[in-house]
């Protein structure tokens, strides 16, 4: 498993690896997103470490304590460990702890991953109290680091995070998994600048949905062989998704189906879901508070701010749900070609949504216009008037307006939107008599980019992007080794 792909991380890495250096025991919580990374991330650090990893099941206490004797037996390099009878968790833990070969020969923490922790709670709710006694009376007194995996964002956040959990106070680290950003895109893929974007509009940073694309076919090959046909892993994903996480089903999807068709704000869902407007509240904060949706206030806005807009996080999910789910009828019956040709008619207005935010992403990180900073970041709007981006910056008072194009313009059309922006900008109410001022264009391709950045405009195309990501990955690769 460790021999796969194995990219970006060095933060997750750098984490555990100095987690495991402390001087006292360790009971960490991992987890994110089904396929997000977490299995090559435990078996990458096991290769470096002492320990072992175990995936729980679906089956049941007895069934699982028998699968986890077994894993640890191997560790253990003992057949009979795995033999033996052990009634539950505390039992088998301390049989592991207090055998002969536990301690490492050099000495050193004996890391313990235990993945899917949902499973064991779905089939036993006393669980986390059952996990706080392992820890109390074993595992807190050893040099051990207890690693606690999980896929289930909801389950992870409120049984084995949340303040009411057993496990709450025992935790001594968490780390939540993100998806890869953009530029590791192209550590998977052979593909220009605009495909790698596209790709990402359509899986996001998803190391397993990446792994899924083939490198030898293009973009549009992969999207028909991978997604569009009945049977392929990511034609079904994202239902099993929503049916791994909850048990209304059916109402989350028609919601994110609606988000994804353009439906963002809180009256317009109840009326295309037909759901009231509670039960659409209710639905929309379980989403956000599990990452797959966030709401947006413009940039300015005060705390108070009610007319919130909703929208989804993931790129995978945003695809799917307004292209693939619509659709299904027409797949089911082998129609992929069809629906393939429908999509790439459509699918330039999605890229130029999904482009701003790879835009925003790129800012935020620094990639794009690295000498600029902001304390706030996302979009801003009034009425009728629109800003892609607004940066602020509180420190300075400095504020960077950015407008992103997923076309390729001339230097007049580059220049027009440029001015086009900076009077927008008139509009955003932000330290109006004390800020300094960068307008910004991202787009597909700009011609006379040199003459507008003379005149002080920032002016970025995917030629731009591509040297850029090329460069944050050499300074990433260049601290991988300065951990390593």
């Amino acid at each position: 498993m460790s021999q796969q792909l194995f990219v970006d991380r060095e933060q997750e890495m750098e984490f555990l690896m100095s987690r495991y250096h402390t001087p006292v025991p360790e009971c960490i919580i991992l987890y994110g997103r089904r396929r997000v990374g977490k299995t090559t991330l435990s078996a990458r650090f096991l290769d470096d470490v002492p320990g072992f990893y175990f995936l729980a099941s679906e089956e049941g206490t007895g069934s699982n304590i028998r699968d986890f004797s077994h894993y640890a037996g191997v560790y253990l390099n003992d057949p009979d460990f795995e033999r033996s009878i052990y009634p539950d968790w505390l039992a088998v833990m301390k049989a592991l702890v207090g055998h002969r070969n536990f301690t490492p020969a050099n000495g050193g923490k004996v890391v313990i991953i235990i993945d899917e922790f949902p499973y064991l709670i779905a089939r036993d709710r006393a669980t986390p109290s059952v996990f706080q006694k392992v820890w109390d009376l074993v595992l807190s007194h050893e040099q051990v680091m207890f690693i606690i995996s999980g896929s289930s964002v909801s389950v992870m956040e409120n049984d084995v995070l949340g303040y009411a959990s057993p496990l709450y106070g025992r935790r001594t680290g968490q780390w939540q998994l993100e998806p890869i950003p953009y530029p590791y895109l192209r550590e998977f893929l052979p593909y220009s600048e605009e495909d790698l974007v596209m790709t990402w509009c359509i899986l996001g940073g998803i190391p397993a949905y990446l792994r899924m694309f083939r490198p030898d076919l293009s973009l549009w090959e992969n999207v028909e062989e991978q997604i569009l046909r009945k049977g392929a892993y990511l034609y079904s994903e994202a239902e099993l998704l929503m049916q791994y996480e909850f048990r209304e089903a059916g109402n989350y999807m028609a919601i994110l189906r609606a988000l994804a068709e353009g439906n963002t704000n809180l009256s317009s869902l109840c009326q295309k879901t037909g759901l009231d407007k509670g039960m659409v509240s209710k639905y929309l904060a379980i989403l956000s508070r599990m990452h797959i949706v966030m709401d947006e206030v413009p940039v300015t806005a005060h705390a108070g701010y009610r007319r919130r807009h909703y929208r989804l996080t993931d790129s995978y999910l945003t695809f799917w749900f307004r292209f693939v789910y619509p659709r299904r009828s027409e797949t089911e019956t082998g129609k992929h070609e069809k629906i393939l040709a429908s999509i790439r008619e459509e699918i330039s207005p999605y890229c130029g949504q999904m482009f701003e935010r790879i835009s925003e992403d790129l800012i935020c990180r620094g990639i794009l216009f690295p000498n600029f900073s902001a304390s706030r970041l996302g979009r801003w709007w009034h009425g009728e008037v629109e800003i892609d981006i607004v940066g602020l910056d509180e420190t300075s008072g400095a504020a960077l307006f950015c407008e992103c194009k997923w076309s390729s313009l001339t230097r007049r059309q580059a220049r027009g939107v440029l001015v086009a922006l900076q009077e927008k900008a008139g509009n955003v109410r932000w330290k109006n008599g004390d800020r300094t001022e960068r307008f910004a264009l991202v787009a597909k391709r700009v011609e006379g980019k040199d003459e507008l950045r003379k005149e002080g405009y920032l002016v970025c195309d995917l030629e731009d992007i591509a040297a850029l990501s090329e460069r944050y990955l050499a300074e990433k690769s260049r601290m991988g080794e300065y951990l390593s």
